[in-house]
């Protein structure tokens, strides 16, 4: 499997309501403005105010307080396990994510050619519901923003759409191509309007190709593709929705714009971060920590480190920052920033790695930058999500066996 992501949109009948792109939250904190001002604003406001004190949002209130006055290597003391799946044993986890602002509720798909809905409350911890009918290897999924829906991709060249409370496959939407199709995601801004953009997706399919679909009619949206190098396996799109960046399996990461009143994509910036090393995984922030202030972009590459880059314009131009060492020289490892907007001295990302361990990495930590290793997988661990409020971290490997760990208890 040298392929297994991708992250798409498309839109339909959308108009751009610029009320809905305030600056209430995070999330749309960048809808208007470039990125290079964005860090200026972010620093602005840190260093106007007394050492210690919070940004000034509702959000950044939650977090602190979700967070606490600890310290990074406290707040991350994950150690036991809570619980353990095994449903999908002998076949690779490659993806799994906990559902949007939620603690307890988990899927994750298989390369058996089936998902499965968890849930860890109350206990003991189950699986809901398992999500069958695709014919081959299921390589990706998104959850929808209100979690009633879950789309996925498969190499049966097949995009399918589930109800996530009785497992039924509410629409099939075949490539017309019948070309293996490897990741998924739904658009951010569209996903919080209206009813009708949770089922707005892009797709990319093994035929170096992006495509933006509308998956309430199955048509692709005019003007919503592109060409990529190699097999698109990694995407993400920055909180806005404006910037997408794709990653290919010949080492190039791609930047494109999205309109939001059509759904055209145009291609802006390369990189190639290492020539015939897969990008296998992406995920964008605005911004992470009093220390960590620039948008940023965490990746993972067959180049046997985790990358950190800086994103530098409205391009989605990117600058390396930092580079962590860890075993990656051929699966589809994954990593993720922690959810909550750091209070604490630090910033930690984590990330699976090939010699079964997950690793914590503190982003601004020059040496020692290593947190916290978890052990206790019996193959490479492919992906890790937190849920959130980063009490729990689930992780998944190449044998099929999903740990949940929790958070150790003062």
């Amino acid at each position: 499997m040298a392929a297994v992501w991708q992250q798409v949109l498309a839109v339909d009948d959308f108009e751009e309501d610029p009320r809905a792109q305030g600056a209430r939250g995070h999330r749309r904190s960048v809808s208007r403005g470039s990125y290079q001002l964005q860090a200026q604003m972010n620093r602005a406001v840190y260093d106007e105010r007394p050492p210690g004190s919070l940004v000034p949002t509702s959000v950044a209130e939650a977090s602190r307080a979700m967070a606490g006055d600890t310290t990074l290597s406290e707040n991350y003391a994950f150690a036991g396990m809570h619980h353990i799946f095994d449903q999908h044993v002998d076949s690779a986890v490659p993806r799994l994510q906990f559902a949007n602002d939620d603690k307890h509720l988990l899927a994750c798909c298989s390369l058996d050619g089936t998902l499965s809905i968890m849930t860890l409350s109350p206990p003991p911890a189950s699986v809901k519901v398992t999500l069958k009918g695709h014919g081959g290897p299921v390589t990706d999924f998104a959850w929808s923003l209100s979690n009633d829906i879950i789309v996925s991709t498969s190499l049966d060249g097949t995009l399918r759409i589930w109800n996530t409370e009785d497992g039924r496959c509410i629409r099939e939407v075949r490539d017309p191509e019948s070309s293996e199709l490897l990741c998924c995601t739904f658009q951010p801004m569209n996903n919080n309007l209206t009813v009708r953009t949770q089922n707005d997706l892009r797709v990319g399919n093994s035929k170096h190709h992006l495509q933006v679909v509308n998956i309430s009619t199955g048509k692709k949206v005019k003007g919503g593709s592109s060409k990529l190098t190699g097999r698109v396996l990694s995407l993400s799109f920055d909180a806005p929705g404006r910037i997408l960046w794709a990653g290919d399996d010949r080492g190039s990461i791609f930047s494109f714009l999205f309109d939001m009143a059509t759904g055209k994509l145009t291609k802006a910036k390369r990189l190639v971060v290492s020539e015939g090393s897969s990008i296998c995984s992406i995920s964008a922030r605005s911004w992470i920590s009093r220390e960590a202030r620039d948008p940023s972009l965490l990746v993972n590459a067959c180049v046997n480190k985790l990358l950190l880059y800086r994103v530098v314009d409205n391009e989605g131009t990117l600058q390396l920052k930092r580079s962590f060492p860890i075993q990656h020289g051929s699966q589809l490892v994954h990593s993720i920033f922690c959810p909550l907007m750091s209070f604490r001295q630090g910033a930690c990302v984590v990330t699976g790695s090939e010699d079964g361990c997950v690793y914590f990495f503190d982003v601004e930590r020059n040496t020692k930058a290593i947190v916290n290793k978890l052990q206790g997988h019996g193959g490479p661990v492919l992906d890790v999500s937190f849920n959130c409020d980063e009490s729990l971290l689930a992780s998944a490997d190449s044998t099929g066996m999903v740990i949940i760990w929790r958070r150790e208890q003062k």
